[in-house]
């Protein structure tokens, strides 16, 4: 499926859609060069699970945890990985247990491409606005258009 996202509002508004459908366990994969919008639909996300206030980057601690989300969510984003491996030294199929996770840079933990749970985002940029093109796990059917 190919969205077409002209401007920010439209990304915020893609991000809360998917928050809307999120469930514990599921895995939200954003996919795409740097500037392109992954963070910006990250925050919206988490603001419509009901995070208030600030959403910082995770590029330098790699792992934020919301706990007073809903459902749970780990925000992730694997950039400074550079090894695969390394991701598994992070524990995150016990966070998947109690919580949803949002991946920036997901082949850099190598290991959410066939996963049942995830939602894969591939962004681009298109003129000024963006394009996502999103294929989505068995465990999202029925929940994603």
């Amino acid at each position: 499926m190919i969205i077409d996202l002209p401007d920010i509002p439209a990304m915020q508004t893609f991000g809360r859609t998917i928050a809307s459908k999120l469930q514990v366990g599921d895995i939200v994969a954003l996919e795409g060069p740097l500037g392109v919008g992954k963070t910006t639909i990250a925050r919206a996300m988490l603001a419509a699970a009901g995070h208030e206030g600030e959403v910082p980057s995770p590029s330098y601690n790699i792992l934020e945890i919301y706990p007073e989300c809903e459902p749970p969510l780990v925000h992730a984003d694997f950039y400074r990985l550079d090894d695969p491996e390394e991701a598994e030294e992070l524990g995150l199929d016990d966070y998947l247990v109690d919580a949803a996770l949002i991946a920036e840079w997901p082949t850099h933990a190598g290991r959410f491409i066939a996963l049942a749970q995830t939602l894969w985002i591939v962004l681009e940029s298109v003129g000024e606005g963006r394009r996502a093109i999103v294929k989505s796990g068995a465990a999202w059917q029925g929940r994603w258009p």
